[in-house]
């Protein structure tokens, strides 16, 4: 495994032909997946809004006017449910986020009685909650948390014209506090935001050059929000999220590479050329926090006809058999 990856080299590999860039991405995936199998996770927000963060594509920093009211932490009872639905349609990981600048006092508490509870129910649990201190992260560790989920969003550079209230640095240091307690990592970024092919190559670098690589690497596809200050940005091209994709895999191919925000606006068509160039993850149900997500029965559908399965389900016999 490589963790010495630069800028340049990354640039360049956004530079290939697309068709050599997804057949690299194919082989890296192939030699640590089965090619036709895809992790699937459902996020639910447990706490939504009122986040005190400026994060300019948030709809729920507190800073901005969005439809996105702030609410209270969720009951347990509630969340719960939502768990045992997701279990039902599939789902192997649970992953629950709070909009917090970092998590505080009962809330806390409470989380770690869900993350309890989500154990229980033989699932994999994850959470995002913001920055963490090394007692937060033990303490999660100590409830049986399996992943937390703290994205770069960008490279160091870009970074500056996208959050002010919260360094870089503070990013890394939550990481590593989680490293320290053995919980595994999800971590990756957003294109889409305006940012240069350097930028993107430059926060992949970052998560490449991590020893070990995430397990898991959400790549989000900006959501433009109204009232928020990126809602009236320029699309982003798709084959340039492909690209990414790619280069992703090709740099950290032992990781799972989850399509997350932004996979409501993506056609079959586009979602397909993802799988081909090393997603094989994806977060499943009608709602990513606060945005929309394809539904559970349109994925379903699609992995059907491309004859995908998720991850750890028995491979049909009559594939077995065809491919015997």
């Amino acid at each position: 495994m490589r963790y010495d990856w630069t800028v340049e080299d990354i640039e360049a590999l956004f530079a290939l032909p697309f068709n050599d860039l997804i057949f690299r991405a194919q082989q890296a995936h192939r030699a640590h997946f089965d090619a036709n199998e895809v992790q699937l996770s459902t996020l639910l927000s447990i706490k939504t809004g009122g986040c005190p963060e400026d994060c300019k594509y948030c709809p729920q920093s507190s800073r901005y006017t969005t439809e996105v009211e702030s609410e209270l932490l969720m009951k347990k009872d509630e969340v719960m449910k939502a768990a045992r639905i997701a279990k039902e349609k599939g789902a192997t990981r649970f992953c629950m986020g709070a909009a917090w600048r970092e998590p505080k006092g009962r809330a806390f508490d409470l989380v770690l009685d869900m993350i309890r509870e989500v154990k229980a129910m033989d699932m994999e649990a994850c959470a995002t909650l913001g920055m963490l201190s090394e007692e937060q992260a033990k303490k999660l560790s100590e409830a049986g948390l399996d992943y937390y989920n703290h994205n770069l969003d960008t490279d160091p550079e870009y970074y500056k014209e996208i959050i002010s209230t919260r360094t870089y640095e503070e990013r890394l240091d939550t990481l590593k506090n989680v490293r320290a307690e053995g919980m595994s990592v999800c971590c990756g970024g957003i294109v889409g935001m305006g940012e240069t092919i350097r930028n993107r190559a430059g926060m992949i670098a970052q998560l490449a050059r991590m020893n070990p690589h995430p397990e898991s690497v959400p790549i989000n596809m900006l959501v433009k929000v109204e009232g928020t200050p990126m809602q009236d940005l320029d699309d982003l091209d798709p084959f340039d999220f492909i690209r990414t994709i790619a280069v992703a895999k090709i740099t950290m191919p032992a990781s799972h590479i989850r399509l997350s925000a932004g996979r409501e606006a993506m056609s079959d068509e586009m979602q397909a050329l993802c799988f081909l160039a090393g997603a094989n993850s994806i977060f499943y149900g009608e709602k990513l926090l606060t945005t929309g997500n394809k539904d559970a029965e349109n994925d379903q559908t699609l992995f059907a006809r491309l004859g995908i399965r998720p991850e750890g389900s028995p491979t049909p016999s009559s594939r077995r058999v065809a491919n015997a």
